[in-house]
């Protein structure tokens, strides 16, 4: 047997320090050179204890094959080099082995990869859960939800060309055995204004350039747009083209990723309408005109571009026209409807065009959640999995900016309690000896912003909610009041600008100190974008459009459902939904990965020391070491602590029967480890140093090579054993098989010897007793020839006697008829002489005759009804007689015929003389359709379990039970429909489920229509009114159109008394619902052999090409 394979583990070869645990001496410069030491070996993963540190490397690196997914595979977190997928496995395995809930936190700036690092997790855990259909279908589903929400919430920035622009939050369900059942996915506060506005150097989000760069030509006529991205005002045309990026691509793989998450087509156009809507409302342009009264108000410039819209979203164009230029406002019972200015009109349309694309957003997110949620309801174990945009400072920075860096204090408060602080108060818990570590609290930001009494988000909304004039000058001029003496906060009326007096900072801005930075916030757009408004109007024409989708966007604008109170505003919202997501943080396990940036320019190979030594400092990634440092590295409870290393000490292996405490206490020293490198505390054992474990790892790993050994050896011997008792037993069975053929053959030449002696003592016997038999049997064969020749003798002369007496008889018999004949003739010869002549005629007569028909009982031919050969006429006087008897013959041998048929096959036969009298010379395909026979039930309905549910539907006895083609009425394509033939009903019933899609009375059939030529489409005609006739006419197509026409023509004369009327024309009318459409037969040559094809070709056409 080999020996066991030896990876590599944390220590060997390691390029720098693997773990900052172990830097020597440990400062911010040899951290950062740590750092960069290992990023310029490709080398971008470094642990701090259980905490990852990824720094994104701007290329493609050859670590993440399959091979390294095995790898890291079941292993020790320590056991190989720093990985993302070490992370990933200790976390799927602790959900899986020790039923906790996990959730794998991933921070850092904007572009530092957390979106391809939440990528890497999902797929690890994908790769190594278990296999099946279902799982397969479920973890493919999972992972193709990624591209569709990229697409519609990634956006190119300054600092990343796939920036999240939203926050995602995923739970992975699992079963029991760690399987994937589902998962739900939670989104958070969408950037709405790129969709209209986008700084210098961004883009849109991806999937407004990918439907223009990658949609056919046919898509693009569909939705009304052009492929030049100029012509468009929503896009940012200085960088629409991004360089690496291939926006067609991108758009074939989210249509195939929606369709393998399950949208269906329609939900797809319908989706890809709306952003085509959003597209072209950025193209609306208004233009100033003056009433009456003096009031100004706005009209649109260039209707076209309105009236497209309208089309792809179903609404009246005068009803989004009036919106766009009023605005109604209701107090109780009163309405007041007020124009809008050129300014107030860009604003609505601006307002318009975020919300749609926004609750598009929310949308998607719902839909996926329902195609991936788990289905069944048993107890699951959930990893969350939480890619959210990262910290932001931009040149400018407004509300989004504001917001997004409020949720990366929350999450950097999470990171802080769960880590530096939880892990210190761990020690005291345990009863370790601790000297605190200072290290710098996020909570006095996080209660800047979130206090619910002089918080910055609670006076914005107080602000919003005020009567009067409400700006954002207001609202700065609040903060001003409350915050002033805030220490965190500065602007230039606060009392830390007037000690600093930076003048760099504008009056219309504030500033906070944030953990990871000064930010300075424009207060402009703050109060706008905190209330979200949308004017009713714009909903309410939103929610009378024929859109289904656009229409379930906007459930506010139902009149029935009007609600005058506020909504909530922005900051509210995402407040509550931050507070909810901490809150599901908190319950589970955390696993931590810092994403850092390591440079502005989105290059590979390049290391700024500055930049990677700022995000070092905010995330707080020294205190971090520090703490494990002064602490212990490692921790773990002492059962499974025993489990893993009890293999090291004789105590305690195979098995420790003590407490798991003394058992461990037993191993640690017999191992001979310092005191001072451990402590066993009240629930676990806490090792100080990584190179302790790393040192346990080792033995552990030698001994289990020693074990292996062990294992083989024993194994080898009883292997050698196992193949020497069975050689035994072999010889054994052989040497008892060998005597008892030897005793076979001995026995088979005795008895073979004795069978020939007996053999010749027969033979003598047998000889002897022959000769004996044949001299007996001579002698009487003698006396028998004698008494034969005298038997003989004697009965000669008794024939010839009998022969003289015959002949004597016969001489007197002859003489004595001459006599008489002398007699008759004389007394007759007078007569006989008057009539002679006639006489002669009729004896002619007669004898011709009785040889006529002798001849024709020879001459006969075959009783089959279509045998035409006959007898030639002998004689012309038998003419008449002759055609008589050839009738006569021929009725006879038809009824002889007939009279060997049974009452079914005489139905077929009545049949076939119908189809005969109504397509015969008519239709083109009856000649082919003489020589089949009509089975009428080519389904065996009642044999197969799959219609069993149509069977018990139909009571009655089935006429024709056959699979045909029905015709779509909107694009001439054909579905597979089971047609059957009761005697009152017609009925269509679905081939795969069985279920009855249309019953149809026989009375209410009027017609049935077909072409003259060879093709199997025919449509059946309903009466008008009739109940059936709601969805119109049906038209099938069938390989045995001749048989269905024939019973139903014949079922339809027995139940209604009434002949069926059938139409053979190359051109009908069938209606279907309301419209008439013609039904066009032509001749063509086919793509697909002989198989006729049908083709809407317009509204009022339909048109079958016939080979």
């Amino acid at each position: 047997m080999a020996k066991m394979e030896v990876k590599t583990s944390l220590l060997d070869n390691m390029i720098g320090v693997g773990d900052m645990v172990l830097l020597e001496p440990l400062s911010e410069e040899s951290f950062i050179s740590n750092l960069k030491q290992r990023f310029d070996h490709s080398e971008i993963y470094t642990y701090i204890g259980s905490v990852v540190i990824s720094i994104n490397p701007y290329r493609s690196l050859p670590i993440y094959s399959p091979d390294k997914v095995e790898e890291y595979r079941n292993r020790n977190f320590y056991e190989l080099r720093p990985h993302i997928f070490a992370l990933s496995d200790e976390a799927y395995r602790s959900l899986r082995d020790q039923d906790k809930d996990q959730c794998i936190l991933i921070t850092g700036e904007s572009g530092a990869g957390k979106t391809e690092a939440s990528k890497l997790v999902m797929s690890y855990v994908a790769a190594v859960c278990g296999k099946g259909a279902e799982v397969n279908q479920v973890k493919e589903q999972l992972l193709q939800s990624n591209p569709v929400l990229e697409a519609f919430g990634n956006a190119k920035t300054v600092r990343n060309d796939n920036s999240s622009r939203f926050g995602k939050y995923m739970d992975i369900e699992f079963d029991f055995k760690g399987d994937p059942l589902g998962g739900v996915i939670s989104n958070y506060l969408l950037e709405k204004s790129r969709v209209v506005k986008q700084p210098r150097g961004e883009r849109n989000f991806h999937i407004f350039y990918q439907i223009l760069s990658g949609g056919s030509e046919d898509l693009l006529e569909k939705l009304k747009l052009e492929r030049d991205f100029n012509q468009y005002n929503y896009l940012s045309l200085g960088s629409a083209i991004v360089s690496g990026v291939d926006d067609a691509a991108n758009f074939r793989t989210v249509r195939n990723a929606m369709q393998i998450v399950g949208f269906m087509e329609h939900e797809t156009q319908s989706v890809f309408e709306v952003v085509a809507a959003v597209l072209k409302l950025g193209n609306i342009e208004f233009k100033p005109e003056s009433r009456v009264n003096g009031l100004d108000e706005s009209k649109i410039k260039d209707k076209n571009e309105l009236k497209e819209i309208c089309e792809l979203t179903g609404i009246d164009q005068s009803v989004l026209e009036r919106a766009f230029s009023f605005r109604t406002v209701e107090a109780k019972q009163e309405k007041v409807s007020t124009t809008l200015n050129v300014a107030q009109a860009y604003y609505a349309r601006d307002a318009l065009a975020k919300n749609l694309y926004s609750r598009l957003f929310s949308w998607l997110v719902s839909r996926i959640n329902e195609s991936i949620k788990a289905q069944t309801k048993v107890r699951k174990k959930v990893m969350g999995v939480l890619d959210i945009y990262g910290f932001e400072i931009f040149e400018e920075n407004s509300f989004e900016q504001f917001i997004i860096n409020y949720c990366n204090e929350k999450l950097q408060q999470i990171f802080i309690e769960l880590t530096l602080k939880e892990e210190q108060e761990e020690y005291i818990r345990e009863g370790i000896e601790w000297t605190h570590i200072e290290y710098f609290n996020n909570a006095i930001i996080c209660d800047l912003i979130e206090n619910n009494q002089n918080g910055i988000l609670a006076m914005l909304d107080e602000e919003c909610l005020r009567p009067g004039v409400v700006t954002d000058d207001t609202f700065l001029e609040k903060l001003n009041q409350i915050c002033a003496t805030h220490q965190h906060f500065e602007s230039r009326m606060s009392k830390c600008a007037r000690f600093l007096n930076d003048t760099s900072l504008p009056h219309s801005c504030f500033r906070i100190q944030h953990y990871a930075g000064k930010v300075m916030y424009q207060v402009e757009g703050f109060v706008d974008k905190n209330n979200d408004l949308l004017y009713r109007d714009l909903s309410q024409a939103m929610w009378k459009a024929n859109h289904s989708l656009i229409k379930a966007l906007f459930p506010e604008g139902n009149p029935a459902k009007i609600n005058l109170k506020r909504p909530p505003t922005a900051g509210s919202q995402f407040k509550s939904s931050v507070a909810t997501l901490m809150k599901n943080l908190q319950t589970k396990n955390p696993n931590y990965i810092r994403c850092i940036k390591p440079n502005d320019k989105k290059a590979a190979h390049i290391f700024n020391e500055a930049l990677v030594c700022h995000q070092v400092r905010y995330l707080g990634l020294l205190e971090n070491v520090r703490v494990r440092r002064a602490g212990y590295a490692f921790r773990q409870l002492y059962e499974p602590c025993l489990e893993r290393y009890k293999m090291l000490c004789k105590q305690t292996w195979p098995h420790w029967k003590g407490p798991a405490r003394a058992g461990v206490e037993v191993l640690f020293g017999e191992l001979e480890i310092p005191e001072e490198e451990f402590s066993l505390c009240r629930s676990k054992i806490f090792i100080r140093n990584p190179r302790t474990l790393f040192t346990l790892e080792d033995l552990r790993k030698q001994r289990l090579e020693d074990l292996a050994t062990l294992i083989q050896k024993i194994y080898r011997g009883w292997k050698c054993r196992t193949h020497f008792l069975l050689m035994k037993k072999g010889q054994i069975v052989i040497a008892a098989w060998y005597r008892r053929y030897a005793q076979q053959k001995k026995y088979q030449q005795t008895k073979s010897s004795a069978i020939i002696v007996q053999s010749y003592i027969r033979g003598w016997k047998a000889r002897k007793l022959l000769c004996e038999l044949k001299h007996q049997k001579r002698c009487e064969e003698a006396v028998t020839t004698i008494a034969a020749y005298w038997h003989g003798a004697q009965a000669r002369g008794e024939l010839r006697r009998l022969k003289e007496e015959a002949r004597n008889k016969l001489a007197i018999a002859v003489i004595w008829s001459y006599w008489l004949g002398f007699k008759v003739r004389r007394e007759y010869r007078k007569f006989f002489r008057a009539n002679a002549g006639k006489k002669i005629y009729e004896f002619i007569l007669q004898k011709l005759m009785q040889k006529y028909f002798l001849e024709m009982k020879n001459k006969m031919p075959s009783l089959s009804p279509v045998d035409k050969n006959w007898p030639a006429r002998p004689y012309l006087f038998l003419d008449s007689t002759h055609k008589e008897l050839k009738r006569i013959f021929h009725l006879w041998r038809c009824k002889k015929y007939r009279d060997q048929f049974t009452d079914q096959k005489k139905l077929i036969y009545e049949e076939k003389l119908e189809a005969s009298e109504l397509f015969k010379d008519k239709k083109a395909l009856y000649p082919a359709s003489v020589g089949q026979p009509f089975q009428g039930a080519y389904l065996e309905i009642s044999k197969n379990p799959k219609y069993k549910k149509l069977k018990d539907a139909v009571e009655e006895k089935i006429i024709i039970a056959e699979i045909v083609k029905k015709i779509n009425r909107a694009n001439g394509k054909c579905s597979a429909r089971i047609f059957l033939l009761t005697k009152n009903n017609l009925l269509v019933a679905d081939q795969k489920s069985g279920q009855i899609k249309s019953e149809v009375p026989l009375g209410d059939v009027i017609k049935v229509s077909m072409s003259s030529q060879n093709d199997g489409f025919f449509a059946v005609h309903l009466k008008e009114g009739s109940g059936a006739a709601g969805k119109g006419d049906f038209l099938f197509s069938s390989d045995h159109l001749i048989e269905m026409a024939t019973k139903l023509y014949r079922t339809t004369l027995s139940q209604t008394k009434q002949k069926l009327d059938i139409e053979i024309s190359d051109e009908f009318l069938v209606q279907f619902r309301q419209d008439k459409v013609c039904v066009k037969f032509v001749r063509g040559n086919q793509k697909n052999g002989n198989i006729p094809t049908c083709k809407r070709k317009t509204n009022r056409l339909l048109e079958v090409a016939v080979p």
